[in-house]
């Protein structure tokens, strides 16, 4: 396994988080809403936005977090290998998801 390759894509996606995190400040979008202007509709609708830029914010918080702990096992040399069983993640499973921490059984497993 090229560790390098999911070291660089890791980064990548990290960078593109980053980026893009500031894009819209969430409370940017509070502020526009409290100003109450519109009718029931465009405010519940500024209540939908806010609740949705919240949501995506916390999505990426969290694969940051998770990629950020895949850069470390990727240091501690034990990048790819399931945090549950100890069996190595399939090369599949880590192309599509770099950050994950478990192979595709013990993910199963969870999901039950």
């Amino acid at each position: 396994m090229n560790v390098s390759v999911y070291k660089d894509a890791l980064l990548k996606k990290r960078a593109e988080l980053v980026e893009t995190a500031g894009l819209k400040p969430l409370q940017d979008s509070m502020e526009h809403n409290n100003g109450r202007q519109g009718d029931m509709a465009d405010q519940a609708s500024g209540n939908n936005e806010v609740h949705i830029q919240l949501r995506l914010k916390q999505t990426d918080a969290k694969i940051l977090q998770a990629i950020d702990e895949a850069l470390m096992r990727i240091e501690k040399g034990v990048f790819g290998l399931c945090r549950d069983c100890g069996e190595p993640i399939a090369e599949a499973r880590l192309n599509a998801i770099p950050w994950t921490r478990v192979c595709i059984t013990c993910k199963e497993k969870q999901k039950t």
